[in-house]
């Protein structure tokens, strides 16, 4: 099981952000991306997760093997926290949800509904839905947005047992997890802003 990029282009708006993009990730292995505001990360990971086309390359992975968590918590505000992960566990077919309440410190919240909760608590809520997907690739954006350093840290020990488990992780932060991970810059991907795309036309998701 692996995560291999090969030479992938990615635009925004029809504008191309990152070219030439080479990177493979093995079980048990993490890889940070670095880069400013509006370099590209964000688009590079929904193209790698499959929720918009790449202008060129190839991701290779196995079908339905990432989880992509985003800046949405993905949450349902009337629901409460069981209810929250069962649907997402019942979404991905698994059904055990008692670790993930407990392993992202939500046994006391469970049954609170979404709306009530703080943003670090959504937050935590929204992670803990990974643990639900039995999906071996983490596809992550800027995941510790609204999380205290206590949360943080607590996100990446989940982190550090997934990928002793065998799972992989792809994360965007700017915040030092504590990883034993290498950091890919995408400062040494970007794309020419003149490039022509032809007859490419991303459709806004």
């Amino acid at each position: 099981m692996s995560l291999t990029v090969e030479n992938l282009t990615v635009a925004r708006g029809g504008l191309p952000l990152l070219a030439g993009v080479s990177f493979s990730i093995s079980a048990g292995e993490a890889l940070i991306l670095r880069g400013p505001n509006g370099s590209g990360k964000t688009t590079l990971l929904r193209t790698i997760a499959g929720l918009q086309p790449a202008v060129a390359g190839v991701v290779h992975c196995d079908d339905d093997a990432i989880a992509y968590a985003a800046h949405s918590d993905g949450l349902k505000a009337s629901l409460t926290v069981t209810e929250n992960l069962q649907f997402w566990a019942d979404v991905f077919g698994t059904s055990n949800i008692v670790e993930a309440l407990e392993r992202f410190d939500l046994k006391t919240l469970e049954d609170r509904p979404a709306h009530a909760l703080s943003a670090g608590q959504k937050r935590r809520l929204g992670l803990a839905r990974l643990l639900v997907t039995g999906r071996p690739i983490w596809v992550l954006d800027e995941p510790t947005v609204s999380l205290d350093q206590a949360s943080v840290a607590q996100f990446a020990q989940n982190v550090k047992a997934h990928l002793a488990e065998g799972g992989m992780a792809l994360i965007a932060t700017h915040i030092d997890l504590g990883l034993d991970a290498p950091t890919l810059d995408v400062g040494g991907f970007k794309a020419d802003p003149v490039q022509v795309l032809g007859a490419f036309h991303e459709e806004f998701l």
